[in-house]
């Protein structure tokens, strides 16, 4: 198991939210923690970590001010340390490459690669060949209706038709280097991960996932490597001492493979 960091950025700060709270209106979101430090300051320490394959996630609606602000701060990051972050938000097969030339290790897609529920497999075709495989991870973050899981969209606020399976996964490997993959409804929460997930993830792991949401102590880290069984990466963000929680950077390096 590695540890994977991020670097979550909305109206331009590098923050913390609660992943299901996030609105295009009035580009609300509820808030854990606003950084006083600049997304390159966050580079530079995983720099100097010498932890790679963090993420950086532009929280806003491409298009708008607060994305080229979000755009601005995540510049720096990749100045500060190219080839160690991958990036994600708004990101297409039209300016996939730009953000690789900008520094960063891969693109995380989610929202593009979906229209009207279901797969766009033209348009996952053209972000495939607009970058390749290895410079790919497609964000499956989901929410859970019904008892199944659903792949979300649009910074999480829409239910595609597609559910986390067996079959979903080994569709979508094909596509991708990496899944990065947010359980929403637990997300920014800190008190319990989704266990059911966790599980079910390292069934079908065959490529390198990375599980986020809802980390908030190191018991929650020993249950994702136990129930992960050591196939799975984990993000920790809310419950991070660098972002305002109890769980102390260097320690939670140390529990790392």
């Amino acid at each position: 198991m590695r540890f994977r960091p991020c670097i979550d950025i909305h109206n331009g700060k590098v923050k913390q939210i609660v992943g299901g709270s996030l609105l295009d209106e009035g580009n609300q979101a509820k808030e854990n923690f606003v950084a006083t430090q600049d997304a390159a300051f966050y580079a530079r320490l995983y720099k100097e970590s010498n932890i790679k394959g963090g993420h950086i996630i532009l929280l806003n609606k491409a298009g708008t001010p607060y994305y080229e602000e979000d755009v601005a701060q995540a510049k720096g990051a990749l100045d500060e340390y190219p080839g160690g972050l991958q990036i994600g938000g708004g990101i297409t097969a039209a300016n996939a490459k730009e953000f690789l030339d900008m520094g960063a290790s891969h693109v995380i897609v989610t929202s593009y690669v979906f229209r009207d529920g279901m797969v766009d497999y033209e348009r996952l075709d053209a972000l495939y060949n607009a970058v390749g495989k290895e410079h790919l991870v497609l964000d499956l973050s989901c929410r859970k209706k019904d008892g199944v899981y659903y792949i979300v969209t649009d910074r999480w606020q829409n239910f595609t038709k597609e559910i986390i399976c067996e079959e979903t996964i080994h569709k979508l490997q094909q596509y991708a280097d990496e899944f990065l993959i947010h359980a929403v409804d637990v997300e920014g929460k800190a008190n319990g991960v989704e266990k059911e997930l966790v599980s079910m993830l390292s069934q079908y792991a065959t490529i390198p996932i990375t599980y986020a949401g809802g980390v908030g102590s190191y018991e929650d880290i020993e249950v994702i490597r136990t129930l992960g069984k050591d196939k799975l990466d984990v993000t920790i963000g809310s419950a991070l001492d660098l972002f305002g929680g109890n769980l102390n950077y260097d320690k939670v390096i140390s529990m790392m493979d």
